[in-house]
């Protein structure tokens, strides 16, 4: 079976420090969060950052700051930046961090309710958002909340305007809006990517309570796995995680138990066609 990578979302754009005391939100928060989970087993940060008064932002300049660091600090983790931004951010700002180069960067699938907001993604900012991937020549990390995403994401890859080979698609399950993380939704969607772009590598990540299952799920279909705050800020149901690494640490034991091996950085940017 294929290395595991483990990617960490660190921090998100809605967690907040009242409901996770330990969420990283400064740069060196960040940063020693990364090397924290780099070292329990992490090759890939998923980056969200938040401004002095820790509001999710899409700041140039704090983004550079804390690549800056973590390139300094934690070379061989790979960054994937986050372009979703908060809930409501206007598009321009969500796609200007790629001008700072990060190894990957995410590119929604498609308009969702996102709990009591709606997440918009229209075809014609998705397009062009592809088509600046392409220019800046950064690799696409796909965000799929539904199954109808795929087929849209499978359209853009045969008009050419998604060209990144093998392309990496993050299942995200579990958002109120979305679909649940019920293992006939993962086996569902890994058999509809395999149908549709069956070059694809996948990963998931389980909102809240459908992390863990959705994680086991993923280990044993030979899927990648994402955990961290602004995914789930829980360790055991009521018992807050006391960090991310904790939550990667739990990967990386099941997953040697399993007989999985973690995935090296170089076996990972292999994997990811970096």
């Amino acid at each position: 079976m294929e290395p595991l990578i483990i990617t960490t979302a660190l921090t998100g754009a809605e967690t907040t420090k009242e409901s996770q005391p330990n969420l990283p939100i400064t740069p060196d928060e960040q940063v020693e969060t990364a090397i924290e989970c780099f070292k329990a087993g992490s090759r890939v940060l998923h980056l969200h950052v938040r401004d002095d008064e820790g509001k999710p932002t899409q700041d140039l300049e704090r983004f550079e700051e804390v690549i800056t660091k973590l390139r300094q600090s934690v070379p061989e983790m790979i960054i994937q930046m986050s372009t979703g931004g908060a809930v409501g951010e206007p598009f321009e700002k969500r796609m200007a961090p790629l001008k700072l180069m990060p190894d990957m960067a995410t590119l929604n699938g498609g308009t969702l309710n996102f709990g009591d907001e709606v997440f918009m993604n229209s075809p014609a900012d998705i397009e062009k958002l592809a088509a600046y991937f392409q220019v800046v020549g950064v690799a696409p990390e796909i965000e799929v909340y539904e199954s109808g995403m795929i087929d849209y994401v499978a359209k853009l890859v045969k008009k050419g305007l998604i060209s990144h080979t093998p392309l990496h698609v993050q299942f995200v399950l579990g958002v109120p809006g979305g679909m649940s993380g019920k293992p006939k939704n993962m086996l569902y969607m890994a058999e509809h990517l395999q149908e549709e772009i069956p070059s694809a590598t996948w990963g998931v990540a389980g909102i809240g309570r459908w992390e863990l299952p959705c994680a086991v799920m993923a280990l044993t279909m030979g899927g990648h796995i994402r955990v961290g705050f602004e995914d789930n800020i829980f360790y055991h149901k009521g018992v807050l995680a006391k960090s991310n690494a904790q939550l990667v640490e739990r990967i990386t034991k099941m997953a040697n138990d399993f007989g999985r091996p973690i995935a090296t950085p170089e076996q990972t940017r292999e994997i990811l066609g970096l």
